[in-house]
Parts: structure tokens; sequence; C-alpha cells
């Protein structure tokens, strides 16, 4: 616990990006939860759940790529802070939503904001290392996914409320309020960047360059891998878990809400552990057998309903997954750091995240089309064993001492 405070206490940067990801992250939950309950409830469809998940997917799949370059290129502080306000500009349109008939402006709200989302990711992804030397990087990302998990749990369980109560609407408000806040305090880091060279390679270039770099170690192959298959997934989960507790457990709004925040119980938890404990295992353990455990509660949680109907076991399952998912992205995370340098870890994971938009493309379309055809518990226990596959990729093909690239660049202090 000491190792924390000391590291949380003399870094006032690390402290700003950590609240500010609290923030923001939780309106992020907010209208995650409730625009995903509210459209099922619109338009009674999952093919309309669906489209949502696929109008966030369509842009990153493009502007993954090209955002890295530009994370790579940017003050990373500013670009976090624009984005974080163009995000907050994105969610006017949703205040006129009020039938079915006027779904597709929420599909345009959330495409807009995952044009914006990539640009915010890889820059957040690149900067985390410049904040922290080496030895502290699994401990720092072990608190980032524990802010995570808090605002999870919070803005999951807040979501559903805030929907009863006013709508896609008020959702949209309260999250604006978050997005403007987050860039309050992001403004306020004090370490920016060096620059870079004078003369830079054309954005073409340099995105082919990522591309590539992702290709040439066998860390990032197996990291690549690991995306795919767990974005496949996921789209899944994100598409049917509306309709699977509606019509599955029979549960509200109120309930989908507290059964998405759940998760966040045991990752709170698992977070607090990651944090404390991180250093010492290797992030390749972390990452895979976080990954096993994950996918073999999920398929508890999904096939439980076969044997019972009832809802309890919903939530308090989905809590105990939040335990191994805060070791399997504090593992994850940190291979990926330690596999990349900061000239070009952002263009890197601008890459990874637009392949893992396109396996969650198509994700979403076989949920979409499958879970009316065959049922929702057949095609969302598909998450599950996906996860248990991919850890064992992981584990197995994941090399035990991969060779770490991070460095502390300078930063220049403003």
């Amino acid at each position: 616990m000491r190792r924390l405070w000391r590291l949380l206490g003399g870094n006032r940067d690390l402290r700003l990006l950590l609240t500010a990801n609290l923030i923001s992250v939780t309106g992020d939950w907010i209208l995650r939860i409730g625009l995903a309950y509210q459209v099922y409830v619109l338009t009674g469809s999952t093919l309309a759940s669906a489209g949502s998940v696929l109008a966030s997917l369509l842009p990153q799949l493009v502007l993954g790529s090209v955002a890295g370059v530009y994370a790579d290129r940017w003050d990373r502080r500013r670009a976090m802070v624009a984005t974080n306000l163009l995000m907050a500009a994105t969610l006017l349109p949703l205040l006129a939503v009020r039938h079915a008939g006027q779904v597709w402006l929420v599909y345009l709200v959330v495409a807009a904001q995952s044009c914006l989302a990539p640009f915010f990711s890889s820059a957040e992804a690149a900067v985390v290392p410049s904040l922290v030397a080496a030895d502290h990087l699994a401990t720092v990302n072990s608190l980032n996914g524990q802010a995570r998990d808090i605002a999870r749990l919070t803005g999951a369980a807040l979501g559903g409320v805030i929907a009863g109560f006013g709508g896609i609407a008020l959702l949209s408000v309260v999250d604006m309020l978050t997005f403007g806040l987050a860039a309050v305090l992001l403004w306020l880091i004090r370490a920016r960047r060096a620059p870079g060279l004078a003369t830079r390679p054309r954005v073409l270039r340099q995105w082919a360059e990522g591309v590539g770099i992702a290709l040439s170690s066998r860390a990032l192959r197996v990291f690549l891998a690991f995306t795919v298959i767990t974005g496949i997934g996921e789209a899944i989960m994100g598409t049917l878990m509306a309709p699977f507790v509606r019509d599955v457990l029979g549960g509200d709004a109120r309930a989908f809400g507290v059964i998405m925040a759940a998760q966040a119980v045991g990752g709170i938890v698992g977070g607090l552990t990651a944090a404390l404990i991180a250093h010492r295992f290797s992030p390749r353990r972390m990452f895979g057998w976080g990954a096993v455990l994950f996918g073999a509660l999920d398929l508890v949680l999904f096939l439980y309903p076969l044997a019972a109907d009832v809802l309890w076991p919903a939530p308090v399952l989905i809590a105990i997954v939040g335990l191994p998912v805060a070791f399997l992205t504090t593992g994850g995370m940190t291979v990926f750091q330690n596999a990349t340098s900061d000239d070009h870890r952002g263009r890197v994971f601008g890459a990874t995240a637009a392949v893992r938009s396109a396996a969650m493309l198509l994700g979403t379309i076989a949920a979409g089309t499958l879970g009316e055809r065959l049922g929702i518990l057949p095609v969302i226990a598909t998450q599950g064993a996906g996860y248990c596959l991919a850890g064992l990729v992981v584990l197995l093909a994941l090399p035990k001492a991969a060779p770490v690239r991070h460095e502390l660049p300078r930063s220049i202090p403003v």
C-alpha cells in the first residue's frame, strides 16, 4: 500500500490523468447503459441494437490506425483535451430523440463519438508510460483499470436510473458535463512530450510503419490474435446483453444497470489487489490466466438460465468476473506497452484498435442476425468461449520473457 501512496503522492500529472479518466468513463457508462436499454425498448429489435454497435465500430475501423499516427505527432495532452470537448458537443442531437423513428439520431451521435474516441484512446495509451518509470508501469495500469471499474460501477448503476427518470436527453446532459470536467483536469497536466523531428514522414507512411511494427514482434502478434478473438465476443455481448437481461432474465432497465455495474464491484477489489501485487507476477500470466478465468465465469453466467429461471445469480456471477478482468487488463496493457517504444506506441495502438474494430464488426453482424435465428443464449455464450481460447493462445504462444522496449522519454514541464 505504501508503494501506491508514494507513486500517487509524488506524481501530480498521474493523479490528474486518473481522475479525469474516472469522471469521463463514468459519463460514458451512464450513456452506454442508458442508450443500450432505451434503443431496445424503443425498437424491440436485436437488429436495432446491433445498429448502434455498428455505428460505433465503422468509424473506429477506418480511423483507428490514423488516430494512432497523430497521437505520435501531436501534443498528447492537448489531443485528449480537444477530444473530450468535441465529444461533449456531439451529444447535443440526443436531446431531440423522442420515439423509435428518431433512432437514426442515436446512430449518428454514436458514430460521431466513435470517430473521436480513437484519438483519445491512442493518446492516452501512449502518454501513460511517459508519466512513470518502467518498473511502475504495471502498477499504474492496475490503478487506471481500477479507476475505470469504479466508473463502470457508478455509471452503470446510474445509467439505468437516469434513463428511467429523464430518458435519453438527461443521459446526454450528464455525459456532456463529465466530458467538460475531464477536459479541465487534463489541461492541468504539466508534462508535455518533447518535440519530435522537424521533418515528419507522411501519414500514410507512418500508418504503414505502425502496421509493420505490430506484425514484426511475436508479442504484438499474439496481442493482435487475442484482440481479434475477444473483439468478436465483446461485440456479441455488447449487442445481446440488453436482450439477454430483458428477455432471458426478465429484468428491467434498473436491473440491467445493476447487473452491468456488478462486474465493477469485483473489478474494484481485483484492481486494488492487482495494484498491490501485480509487480510479483509476469504480465503474461496475468494476461493469459485472467482471460481463461474470465471466459469460464462468463460461460456460467450466460448458461445458468438453462437450469434456473432466477435473476439474482447474474449480478453475483458478473461481480466475480470482475476479479480476473482486473488482472487481464493489467497484464495485457503491460505486455503491449513493454513491446513498444514511445516514438511508435500511438500508431501501433491505433493499428490494434482498427483490428479490434474489424473483429467487433464481424461479431456485431453475427449477433444481430444469429441472435434472432438461433436465440440469444447460444450466441452470447460464444463470448465466454472466445476468452477461454484467447487466454490459452496467450499462455502457449507469448514468450515467457518478452523483451522490454519501454523507456521513459523526456518531458517538458509547463
